[in-house]
């Protein structure tokens, strides 16, 4: 690897972030909200510098995009589409800096933008979407702040992991791998430098709102992560965390590019800052029992690496021999490129391509039936008798229930929505508490024990084979009188983190 960067390769980078691009806004509107995006959609709707489950980037996005979109699905997703399309640009910025050509640039771009986590990112708006961009750009400053010894890089590392801050909490993974990475290798130096302590400066400034709203609110944040580890680890969703490393993170053909390039890095003492700074975060999700997912944004890196070793070693080979491999490699990385699109991204609305993708893909069985739950809930209220819809309030299990409400609900005139999951708790019950109580995402015996006088309203007529959280468990909606407790009493006790 050279630390002079190589050609650009910015027009063919375009054509393939723009081929994404389109195949993402070709059919992002295919189904409907995830149940994730309906807590952000409702989050987005009462700003603030925080939220019970995430920092507050992504639901400032979103309440940006619900101001120029409304609610059309591709618009309020496009987001997440340009930020899918900025990583890949990013991981052909590394490659050059590390002194790729241009075929080299393309190849490590189109390798590193076809796994399944990266092609995901660009058919929902997640806050790992944009955790995922903050990461690849850190590398990409940490990649320039190596190859060109120019110590303001530090000033893009510290904006990126500040803004990775109010992105998603498991930047603290990697903001500790980055500084145990400079501690550990020759980059220590740079602790002697202004520039260094101003990206610090950066970091904590961006993180700064978020953290006061964490100590005003008695950092619910952290109570609520402990609890989600352990439903994670007690339900076994770490287990296959190394498998997932393949299976999800990066496109399965790229693992030679990702061998080569860790081993690349680390034998060069200079580039071992980059190395550590990759593999460490691996090692300490495994370490925490994270979910498999969590460190994909570190492949960018590693695939820009050893694309770059792996084109040093075929420009030493017979031209031949080096033709055939590049176009065996181009061929394997689009045939996993092809079977991950057929998974995660929704090609079809109906026949064999959307049977086989929700048959593979939970995520977007979690996309559907949630207008058909919404029409239902206004079906049994325009049943009740009229003093009833007056005092009348929905209360629902999870978020997503809660989201469908408050997003899909306006249109059809349903009273407002209660939940004491996550932030819906924060935001409290209307004044006067409802006397009567549309409620949903519990069993018959959960409702009963919560709530005076349920009777069965209604089953959501969900398609005996969407297998999804809502039809599995709790498609039943109940008419119920208040709480057994106190409301306020009640409400004490019924917070929830989901």
């Amino acid at each position: 690897m050279d630390s002079k960067p190589g050609p650009s390769a910015i027009w063919g980078v375009t054509a393939i972030a723009a081929a994404i691009a389109l195949l993402h806004c070709l059919t992002n509107g295919r189904y409907g909200f995830h149940r994730d995006e309906l807590q952000f959609l409702a989050d987005a709707r009462h700003l603030d510098w925080g939220y019970v489950a995430y920092p507050p980037f992504t639901a400032f996005v979103q309440h940006v995009s619900m101001t120029v979109f409304g609610l059309w699905i591709p618009g309020l997703r496009l987001a997440s589409v340009l930020a899918q399309c900025a990583a890949i640009f990013l991981t052909a910025g590394i490659a050059r800096a590390l002194g790729a050509g241009r075929l080299t640039q393309l190849f490590a771009a189109l390798a590193a933008a076809t796994g399944l986590l990266p092609l995901f990112e660009g058919t929902e708006f997640q806050y790992t979407t944009f955790d995922y961009l903050w990461w690849v750009l850190t590398f990409y400053a940490l990649t320039r702040l190596v190859t060109s010894g120019n110590p303001r890089w530090w000033l893009l590392v510290g904006t990126a992991l500040g803004l990775g801050c109010e992105t998603k909490y498991a930047i603290a993974f990697f903001i500790l791998s980055v500084l145990a990475a400079v501690v550990l290798t020759p980059a220590r130096t740079w602790f002697a430098s202004r520039w260094f302590w101003a990206g610090v400066g950066v970091t904590t400034l961006i993180a700064l709102p978020n953290l006061l709203w964490l100590i005003h609110h008695d950092f619910i944040s952290y109570h609520f992560l402990q609890s989600i580890h352990a439903r994670d680890v007690r339900n076994g969703r770490g287990a296959g965390f190394w498998l997932d490393q393949l299976k999800i993170c990066f496109n399965p053909a790229a693992l030679p590019l990702v061998l080569v390039g860790l081993a690349s890095l680390v034998r060069t003492p200079r580039f071992r800052v980059l190395a550590l700074a990759a593999i460490l975060p691996i090692l300490l999700l495994a370490l925490a029992h994270g979910r498999g997912y969590y460190s994909a944004a570190v492949y960018p890196m590693l695939i820009a690496a050893g694309s770059v070793t792996w084109a040093s070693w075929l420009a030493t080979r017979p031209r031949w021999l080096a033709r055939t491999l590049i176009i065996a490699a181009t061929v394997l990385v689009l045939a996993c490129a092809t079977l991950g699109t057929a998974i995660i991204v929704p090609l079809a609305a109906s026949g064999p391509l959307q049977a086989f993708a929700l048959s593979q893909n939970g995520d977007l069985r979690e996309e559907l039936g949630w207008q058909t739950l919404v029409d239902t809930l206004d079906h049994v209220r325009s049943t009740l008798p009229a003093a009833d819809q007056q005092h009348l309030a929905i209360l629902t299990g999870n978020y997503g229930e809660a989201g469908a409400v408050e997003i899909l609900g306006p249109a059809r005139n349903l009273p407002p929505v209660v939940s004491g999951t996550n932030s819906f708790w924060l935001r409290g019950y209307p004044t006067p508490p409802p006397t009567r109580l549309l409620v949903v995402g519990f069993d018959a015996d959960e409702a009963s024990q919560l709530f005076n006088s349920c009777q069965l309203a209604a089953t959501v007529p969900h398609p005996p084979n969407l297998n999804n959280e809502e039809s599995r468990y709790h498609p039943d909606i109940f008419l119920c009188g208040t709480p057994r407790l106190p409301w306020p009493d009640f409400w004490r006790t019924f917070q929830r983190f989901g």
